[in-house]
């Protein structure tokens, strides 16, 4: 038995043979691993999952600060930025040649193969401080949708004025427990059936977002509390606020359309025919362009309907009262949705940590060997590492959401921090060197100024998000979910 890289091994001479000279052989592509059998459509079911997140939720309150001007530049801005980025980086999955060069199974094996050391390392820390802090956000969103349902059910049974205290801390477990299984799955290549339903959530809860603001608007007509500029200086915000409340929103929509620190590992379970980097810019192309029209008009449309006081989570503007069974609705496609987007996130995480093991001990059973059995009559095939080390990853992060409870700003910190390295640095220092491009070329200027004006936005957020993370310590309180 032959044990390659990412950990899936085969047999028999006829396929090491077929290696030897580079082809696939029967069930096998040409890297040994058994065939991939992703195609355009899991592949944008994968983006739409990892793009449209809980983000969305925030983008009426972004507009807020924004106004109607800079919020649709802003958005059309960075969606045209994480589209371009994207088919730069799907050139990266083989290396040297796009189509038929070596396969690179994650980010840091692409900016492995096409830049240094140093580097390597700088990504591979940027993309999982990302990823790991991404899933600790989905634990707290997740539970706080699921809390509300339950509030929202005791409002309509005991009355709008009944004490209902939100108890989120049963749900982060209940969250944790569902992942602990979810977890087990083996790869993100046979995760597509979670994306499509994860996908079909997002779609579900962003509608009803737009249907209750559309009701809002129509019953009370369009908020005035609106503007060309955002929240006004002196009247709903100070100047310094003002500024404060500007980095965050720009953070929130950059972060929003973030998919470029697991869009090699995505590729990575494309079928091989058509060539990966033309499947992968369609499947971006279609995913960036269905996220941005549903950012549009949940991010206009709840403007329209909230103004200026627009809520961070523009679901909860519509109160946890009537129609009661629709806000309900709403919250258990967002917790599906944030089942799917977790595991999206964690599957190259965990990927990573059983790579790291399986180099360090090859010889061990408890690292390598796949065991089999029935659960329920269903057969199940497990491994040991995977079952204790992503258990205890899961558990671990479910212990920290519940004692820091804010980890919103956490996020937001990770994701300024994260944003420009992953989105845009690395993708274009990999595309200049790849196409060996000459320095102070028009080329090569449009690169570097497009990389500047990222890191500055990255900059603005992470300062934004300081502020709110300040801002949440001066009133935490251990355990508390008020």
């Amino acid at each position: 038995m032959h044990e390659h890289d990412n950990g899936i091994a085969f047999q028999g001479t006829a396929e090491r043979r077929s290696l030897e000279i580079g082809k696939a052989s029967i069930g096998f592509d040409d890297d040994g691993v058994e065939k991939r059998t992703g195609t355009f459509w899991t592949a944008s079911a994968h983006i739409i999952t990892a793009v449209i997140g809980s983000g969305v939720l925030s983008l009426a309150w972004g507009m807020a600060q924004l106004g109607w001007i800079a919020g649709a530049f802003v958005l059309l801005l960075f969606s045209g930025i994480t589209y371009y980025t994207s088919c730069l980086l799907a050139d990266c999955y083989r290396s040297p040649d796009p189509v038929h060069g070596k396969r690179n199974y994650t980010y840091t094996d692409a900016v492995k193969a096409n830049l240094d050391e140093r580097r390597t390392k700088l990504c591979g820390i940027a993309q999982y401080i990302y990823l790991f802090a991404t899933c600790l956000g989905y634990t707290l969103t997740a539970a706080i949708s699921m809390a509300a349902i339950e509030r929202s059910n005791c409002f309509h049974k005991h009355g709008h004025d009944a004490h209902c205290p939100p108890k989120t801390n049963r749900f982060l477990i209940i969250f944790g427990c569902i992942q602990l299984f979810l977890s087990q799955i083996p790869n993100l290549h046979k995760l597509s059936w979670l994306s499509v339903i994860a996908a079909v959530m997002s779609f579900t809860y962003s509608t009803i977002g737009v249907g209750l603001s559309i009701a809002r608007v129509s019953s009370k007509g369009a908020s005035h509390n609106t503007s060309l500029t955002g929240v006004a200086v002196g009247v709903d915000v100070t100047s310094t606020e003002k500024i404060w409340k500007v980095c965050q929103a720009l953070g929130d929509v950059a972060f929003a359309y973030a998919f470029t620190s697991i869009l090699i590992e995505i590729q990575n379970t494309l079928k091989s025919s058509p060539p990966e980097n033309k499947v992968m810019k369609k499947a971006s192309f279609l995913g960036i362009l269905v996220t941005t029209m549903y950012y549009m008009l949940c991010g206009f449309i709840g403007y329209a309907a909230f103004g200026n006081k627009a809520p961070g989570n523009f679901l909860t503007g519509f109160g946890f009262y009537e129609p009661f069974w629709l806000i309900d609705l709403a919250n258990v496609c967002i917790a599906i949705h944030l089942f799917g987007s977790y595991q999206v996130f964690g599957q190259p995480m965990f990927a990573y940590l059983e790579r790291g093991c399986s180099r360090r001990w090859p010889s061990s059973s408890f690292v390598n060997n796949e065991l089999r059995t029935k659960i329920l009559g269903f057969p199940f095939q497990f491994n040991m590492l995977r079952l204790v080390a992503r258990s205890l990853t899961v558990i671990i992060m479910t212990i920290i959401t519940m004692i820091f409870p804010f980890f919103n700003d956490v996020v937001g910190l990770a994701g300024s921090m994260s944003f420009w390295p992953l989105a845009v640095y690395f993708p274009t220092e990999m595309y200049i060197r790849k196409r060996n491009l000459n320095k102070g070329s028009s080329e090569w200027w449009w690169l570097r100024l497009l990389s500047l004006l990222c890191l500055f936005v990255s900059i603005a957020a992470a300062v934004g998000s300081v502020q709110g993370l300040i801002t949440s310590l001066r009133s935490y309180k251990l355990f508390k979910f008020e």
